[in-house]
């Protein structure tokens, strides 16, 4: 009997080749694990969609309440006089041939 990492390399390999030799696998083995992969994908991704919906109303919700808190008589922004720039027509920078 051999000793050391070459002789445990060898038992383990004889070990795992014999329990190998029994495992015997369901014809529609690939399958089954194909449908449940898919399954668990699905869930996933409702779930993602789900919070991302549900993060997003949370945003809006808060975002509705900050607005709704000011007073009523509390001065709008930009209320003042804005300055009045005269409308220029772009075509005539463009002269006729």
């Amino acid at each position: 009997m051999t000793s050391g990492p070459a002789g445990t390399e060898q038992r383990l390999r004889e070990a795992l080749d014999a329990v190998a030799n029994n495992v015997h696998a369901a014809p529609d083995a690939y399958q089954q694990v194909r449908r449940e992969w898919h399954r668990r994908e699905r869930r996933r991704r409702l779930i993602l969609a789900i919070l991302i919906a549900v993060v997003f109303a949370i945003a809006d919700a808060i975002g509705l309440w900050a607005l709704n808190q000011t007073r009523v008589d509390a001065p709008v922004i930009f209320n003042g006089p804005g300055s009045v720039q005269p409308h220029k027509n772009p075509a005539d920078g463009i002269s006729q041939p």
